[in-house]
């Protein structure tokens, strides 16, 4: 029936873009075509000697040429943006939407991209470049404030990097390490059961009792890896592999997050978040003194006389959205976190009508893992940090 095809795609089962007819243009629609195209050109290119540069061939695994739009058309967008408040307003406007717009796109194709990584580690490097080179000049900004605003960035940095570490890919290692701890545990059960049958019974006499639970207990094959996951593990059809209590695949810093990698995420969160409101602050308050810090970014007189200052307004304009978007996904986070519900535990809930919004739709309770706030919390900043697989134990930087 056609309206198979219209149904959402299940969470762990992958979906081919050529199974869903909504769009017509089928397969050749995305933007991921030209980057395969492009990739498969360079790599079969002949060099002057007949044979490919293995530099060249590493360089065009991780190419794509739809990162080029952001390195070229983002410093272009901002200094148009910075000639007039009604095309701040204008192209202010439409960056987020073409932005979402794109992430649509690939994200129906579940595939990795590297176009928001490169987009966001971009805005960063150019943020930082005119606050050295346009604010710091001024001479409003102290040595303390510029070694708070660099550590900060540097932090950033740190912290993603721990991130890309990976997520904590499921093997087969890890179940066959669950049977072994599950084989001691029995064996220490049975061995403690033999010295106490081997005292005289003070009560009623039976044999010990053995209800440990079977190996397979709470865990389930995936179909796609065939492969036994631990519970709260789920599969990811962009990375193609089972997570370790999977949260949801990000695709700003291109990676999936899970259990080895959800601490991490959150502190590049929280320090990116933290950094940006004090650099807009830096900002606001050098190029618009006489202001509230409130109110200046939304009037401040004078601040289109100048070129550089028009500029450096209307990147705190586009820092602010930026940050204002990773504040709600931080937002989201703390949230699920108080109440032991991943994002892809929610979704599943939604699916299948079994969990309870609270907070206006912005946390959905499943009930199932959640043991109080303090609780819940402990759990987190405390779980064991996942197997790391041989395909993550290096960081990927992209």
């Amino acid at each position: 029936m056609k309206w198979e095809k219209l149904k959402p795609p299940e969470p762990d089962d992958p979906m081919c873009c050529c199974e869903c007819d909504i769009d017509p243009c089928g397969c050749c629609c995305d933007c991921e075509d030209l980057d395969e195209a492009f990739t498969r050109w360079l790599k079969d290119r002949p060099t002057k000697h007949g044979c490919q540069s293995p530099v060249l061939a590493a360089i065009t695994d991780r190419l794509e040429i739809s990162m080029i739009p952001a390195l070229l058309l983002l410093p272009l967008l901002l200094r148009v943006a910075a000639l007039h408040y009604l095309l701040g307003i204008t192209i202010l406007t439409t960056l987020p939407g073409l932005v979402l717009w794109y992430y649509y796109a690939t994200h129906r194709r579940k595939r990795r991209t590297l176009f928001f990584l490169t987009l966001a580690l971009y805005s960063l490097f150019y943020m930082y470049y005119l606050f050295i080179t346009e604010i710091l000049p001024r001479g409003d900004i102290s040595q303390t404030q510029l070694f708070t605003a660099s550590t900060g960035m540097l932090l950033t940095l740190v912290s993603l990097i721990h991130t890309k570490r990976g997520p904590g890919f499921v093997t087969a290692s890890v179940y066959e390490a669950h049977k072994h701890s599950l084989e001691t545990s029995k064996d220490s059960t049975y061995l403690n059961g033999s010295t106490q049958s081997a005292a005289p019974p003070s009560g009623k006499a039976g044999e010990p009792e053995m209800t440990k639970k079977a190996p397979t207990a709470k865990w389930s094959k995936c179909s796609v890896c065939k492969i036994m996951r631990p519970p709260r593990a789920g599969h990811c059809r962009t990375c193609g592999s089972c997570v370790q209590r999977l949260d949801h695949h990000c695709v700003w810093i291109n990676s999936c997050v899970g259990q080895a990698n959800h601490r991490s995420f959150l502190l590049t969160l929280c320090v990116f978040v933290l950094t940006s409101l004090y650099g807009i602050s830096l900002v606001l308050c050098s190029i618009c003194p006489r202001q509230y810090l409130m109110l200046s970014l939304l009037y401040c007189p004078g601040v289109y006389s100048q070129p550089s200052t028009a500029l450096c307004f209307t990147c705190a304009w586009y820092s602010s959205i930026v940050t204002g978007g990773l504040l709600y996904l931080l937002l989201a986070q703390v949230l699920n976190i108080s109440f032991n519900v991943t994002e892809r535990e929610a979704l599943l809930a939604l699916r299948n009508k079994t969990g309870q919004s609270r907070l206006w739709g912005l946390i959905i309770d499943t009930r199932e893992y959640s043991r109080g706030f303090y609780q819940n919390w402990v759990e987190f900043l405390t779980m064991a940090d996942a197997l790391i697989s041989p395909r993550s134990s290096h960081a990927d930087l992209v």
